[in-house]
C-alpha cells in the first residue's frame, strides 16, 4: 500500500469514528453529483415563521407550510468550478449561489468546500476561512459537504505546520478545522448535533 493510499485510509477511520460521512471520489464531477444527491434526498429547510402555530388565516397557512427551493452555497469555488456545479443545480432546481449568504441564514441545505488539506490523525478538514462567505457557508448550512484532496492529507497536523505558515502569512488569517459535524453537550450532559453548526458533515476523498 502507498503511503497515499494509507493517509486516505487513516483519515477516512478517524473521520468515522467522529461521525463523519466518508465517500471516495475521481473527480469535482463525481464530487457535484453526490451532492445534488444529498440535496435530492434530504428535505428542504424550512424557516421558523412567528404566529404560524396561531393558525391565522388560510392564506398564512400556506405560507407557513410552504417550503422554500434548496439551495447549495459554494463560495469557495474557482468560476468554472462553480460554473459547473451551478449548471447542475438549474438542471434540479435547486437554488446556487456564491456570494450573499448572509440573506440566507436561515435556508442554506449544503455548503460545498474544497479543502486547503486534511490530517489523517484526527479526520480533520482544514480550510483557509479569510472569507466571510466561506466561514458562513461551512455553519450555517444543514448538510456540509468538503472535497479533500488526498495528495493533501497529512498524517499529523506538525507536518501541515508549513502549509498553516503559508495561509497565515497575510494577516489576518483564519484557518479552520473541521473535525465531524457539530456537536455539545453542555446542556445537563445531553449530547445535541448540530445546535453550533451543520447536522452532517460529509467528507469527499478525491483521488488525485
Amino acid at each position: 500500500m502507498s503511503e497515499k493510499a494509507r493517509l486516505a485510509d487513516l483519515m477516512a477511520e478517524k473521520a468515522g469514528l467522529v461521525s463523519a460521512i466518508v465517500s471516495r471520489v475521481k473527480s469535482l464531477d463525481e464530487a457535484y453529483a453526490y451532492t445534488l444527491d444529498i440535496c435530492d434526498k434530504k428535505e428542504a429547510c424550512q424557516l421558523l415563521m412567528a404566529g404560524c402555530e396561531a393558525g391565522l388565516s388560510a392564506p398564512a397557512d400556506e405560507l407557513c407550510d410552504g417550503k422554500p427551493s434548496k439551495l447549495i452555497a459554494a463560495p469557495g469555488l474557482a468560476p468554472d468550478q462553480a460554473a459547473a456545479l451551478g449548471a447542475l443545480c438549474q438542471a434540479r432546481s435547486v437554488h446556487f449561489i456564491i456570494q450573499g449568504l448572509r440573506q440566507h441564514l436561515a435556508g442554506i441545505d449544503i455548503g460545498f468546500t474544497v479543502a486547503e488539506a486534511g490530517i489523517a490523525e484526527t479526520g480533520t478538514c482544514v480550510l483557509d476561512s479569510k472569507g466571510e462567505e466561506l466561514r458562513l457557508a461551512t455553519m450555517i448550512c444543514e448538510v456540509h459537504i468538503c472535497v479533500v484532496p488526498v495528495s493533501t492529507i497529512r498524517e499529523t497536523s506538525f507536518e501541515a505546520e508549513g502549509l498553516l505558515r503559508a495561509l497565515c502569512k497575510d494577516a489576518p488569517g483564519y484557518v479552520a478545522f473541521i473535525t465531524g459535524a457539530s456537536r455539545t453537550a453542555d446542556i445537563e450532559r445531553v449530547l445535541a448535533i448540530g445546535v453550533h453548526g451543520p447536522l452532517e458533515l460529509h467528507i469527499l476523498l478525491l483521488e488525485d
